[in-house]
């Protein structure tokens, strides 16, 4: 991955650090040689104002952009993690499902490393690349594919603890910022035209891909074991988790309420560790008091590989990621649509020396708006 830009003006000026390392495919598609992508690179970079999206097809490609980070690039959970919360829970007064489920995560911690371990780790860093493709819009229930154009990018995440997180992810020229200061979640797009969305604080999807063992296992503690299923040739044990109805008020609006949303671990029973990550979810919009809605049905499943240990900590390193967007309602024709991700990642790092609680703040012009957040 591409992680310096040099200086285009001036042969002896300093190099510029790229806020979000981008993967080689996304240079190499900035032109025929080395000094045009580096020309056209600079040239993007100083080009990050509104005026830009002034023009109806670059607000169009950019929105269709930003649709695809928020579904696929840093959609949320709405499950709060307890940050001291024990990774270990009794299983007294507890029944059969729920105590096999804290057996398998019990088997879970052993394999990424061990209580010790995990307990040690208070803060990460994680760089990556990610490939995004997508289908239109079906009408009905046609069978859809995503198209066979990617779109290529990489992010850059940090993390002190479950809501207290930021992530910068750059695909094709747009950004989403997207972060969590403990008190508020909260995203944003590079092209100015989508408002800021917030809510309550939440942890990130991308975590519970195999990259964070503690808050996957905190996830889960209050789950039960539903059965067994075979995920990509192994046998694996299935953990179930529904969202209580005071997390899904919390965060529902005005204009939407959340229905219900479901989050489902496969573990390897041969060596422990979660393969596959799945959730849904059911939400209805309303454009009017007497409208009964618009409903969008969300279902997203994860699967990792590629273990490999990082300090005592067994975490995943690739993946692939498969999301299908339903749209039906009274006033609405059923529409389907399904994107997919294939992720990788390139650095991992715990342990981050001075990264205080500064450095999760919201921009600034969120800050002013909401100061009394």
């Amino acid at each position: 991955m591409r992680i310096l830009c040099p200086n285009v003006d001036r042969e002896d000026g300093l190099e510029t650090v790229l806020e979000v390392p981008i993967p080689d495919e996304m240079f190499k598609s900035m032109g025929s040689n080395a000094a045009l992508r580096w020309q056209n690179m600079a040239t993007w970079m100083k080009a990050q104002t509104s005026d830009k999206w002034s023009s109806p097809i670059v607000a169009a490609r950019y929105n269709e952009l930003s649709f695809l980070l928020f579904m696929i690039g840093s959609p949320l959970i709405p499950f709060q993690i307890e940050i001291g919360q024990s990774v270990t829970r009794p299983v007294k007064h507890s029944s059969i499902e729920a105590s096999t489920a804290k057996y398998i995560l019990q088997q879970y911690i052993a394999a990424t490393g061990g209580q010790p371990a995990l307990n040690a780790v208070n803060s990460m860093c994680v760089v990556g690349q990610v490939k995004i493709t997508a289908s239109d819009f079906h009408q009905g229930d046609q069978n859809v594919k995503a198209r066979k154009s990617e779109e290529n990018g990489g992010f850059v995440l940090w993390q002190k603890n479950p809501d207290l997180w930021c992530l910068e992810l750059l695909i094709s020229g747009c950004k989403v910022i997207s972060g969590s200061n403990g008190k508020i979640s909260w995203r944003q797009s590079s092209n100015q035209i989508r408002p800021i969305s917030k809510g309550p604080p939440r942890p990130l999807r991308r975590f519970l891909q195999g990259l964070d063992p503690r808050s996957i296992a905190n996830l889960f503690a209050n789950a039960v074991c539903i059965g067994e299923k075979i995920v990509c040739d192994q046998d694996c044990f299935i953990l179930k988790l529904d969202t209580n109805q005071a997390a899904l008020e919390a965060q529902s609006g005005p204009n939407y309420e959340i229905l219900h949303h479901t989050i489902w671990g496969y573990f390897s029973q041969r060596s422990g560790l979660i393969i596959k990550f799945e959730d849904s979810r059911l939400l209805t919009v309303k454009t009017s008091r007497d409208d009964e809605g618009v409903f969008w049905e969300t279902s997203t499943e994860s699967v990792m590989g590629d273990y490999k240990y990082v300090d005592g900590v067994n975490v995943a390193h690739c993946g692939k990621t498969y999301v299908t967007v339903f749209r039906y309602g009274e006033h609405s024709a059923n529409h389907k649509r399904q994107l997919e991700e294939k992720w990788k990642i390139e650095e991992v790092d715990f342990n981050v020396g001075r990264l205080t609680t500064e450095f999760f703040m919201p921009p600034s012009d969120f800050v002013n708006e909401h100061s009394r957040f």
